[in-house]
């Protein structure tokens, strides 16, 4: 399916947002004025946008520990994301979330889950309730290598078959579970896709550094789910995250120069600038030009992050009860 023009810049855009997001946080996590555990999505930022550029606000995503990509690519607020980071109440849970709990409904983000595994079950709800609504959405769960080992994964996925929940598995393969590599942690020979598999759904598998082909498998998997009574599916992206599981992770777990390596051959927004400009579908100069107004709206996000109001003692007691 070939994309139009805007629709090319759009998911550019929106891949490069999130690098220069979570570039940034590397460097001012350093600083030590960022609270909390942070695990940044660099490398992976194709899965995230292949994703969510086919999704609307009905549509349900539930994310992970290592959650910014998802919640920008499905709308988030760059600036809400931003100060809800640096702990100010101006931020998209008042502060209150942190890197690991971002959630915005409105955009049909249930939330990030700092327990590996954990959003699959609340998928499966929202899938089953999209399945009872009878619109054609779906709830998607973004789940890595390691949260494929994990019952509550396994009890979703079985649970989402037999309910015919109109859910989602994407599993992003970035080949680490924290430190241990996916070939020695997953005991089907590291085939993740072929355990969905198992508990009777249909299987995707995709390159999760190139755009295209993310797009491209979603477009299909979702066009399967989306029609009444077909139930679940599954899909695996093989991908790459470009930092350590969190930040200060030492990485010793790497190879030699494996990191060298895959950000020059495994890069998802090289090879995103290769092929549109190759095939000319978009100019160099249209790709540079977003680069620096991304720049600059990161810019502008960390100087608001850092001048908005942080909570007070009082706000503790507040949204700890919803009233319906």
């Amino acid at each position: 399916m070939q994309l139009s023009r805007e629709a090319l810049l759009r998911a550019y855009r929106q891949m490069k947002v999130i690098r220069e997001f979570e570039e940034r946080l590397h460097v001012d996590i350093q600083t030590g004025e960022i609270a909390g555990f942070t695990h940044l999505y660099c490398g992976q930022e194709a899965v995230a946008v292949g994703v969510c550029e086919h999704l609307d606000n009905d549509d349900k995503i539930v994310s992970t520990h290592r959650g910014h990509g998802h919640c920008l690519a499905k709308g988030c607020d760059v600036n809400g994301m931003m100060k809800e980071i640096w702990g100010s109440r101006e931020g998209l849970c008042k502060g209150k979330g942190g890197s690991m709990h971002i959630a915005d409904v409105d955009k049909g983000m249930l939330g990030a889950n700092g327990i590996v595994g954990a959003g699959a079950p609340i998928a499966v709800g929202a899938g089953i309730a999209a399945k009872i609504d009878g619109k054609g959405k779906v709830a998607i769960t973004f789940s890595g290598d390691g949260a494929c080992n994990q019952g509550t994964t396994f009890e979703a996925m079985n649970m989402a078959v037999v309910t015919k929940a109109a859910t989602i598995f994407v599993f992003e393969n970035n080949h680490y579970s924290e430190h241990t590599g996916y070939q020695y942690a997953v005991g089907t020979n590291g085939d993740i896709a072929s355990r969905a598999e198992a508990f009777g759904m249909k299987v995707w598998r995709g390159d999760g550094t190139d755009f295209f082909s993310v797009y491209e498998t979603m477009r299909e998997v979702l066009d399967y789910v989306r029609v009444p009574g077909n139930g679940p599916a599954a899909v695996e992206f093989d991908t790459e995250r470009f930092f350590g599981h969190f930040e200060g992770d030492p990485q010793r777990y790497r190879g030699p120069g494996e990191l060298d390596r895959i950000r020059e051959q495994r890069d998802c927004l090289k090879k995103f600038r290769e092929s549109v400009t190759q095939a000319k579908l978009l100019a160099g100069e249209d790709l540079d030009k977003i680069d620096a107004e991304v720049l600059e709206a990161i810019e502008e996000s960390v100087r608001q992050a850092k001048a908005a109001d942080r909570p007070t003692a009082e706000d503790v007691l507040t949204d700890v009860y919803i009233s319906y």
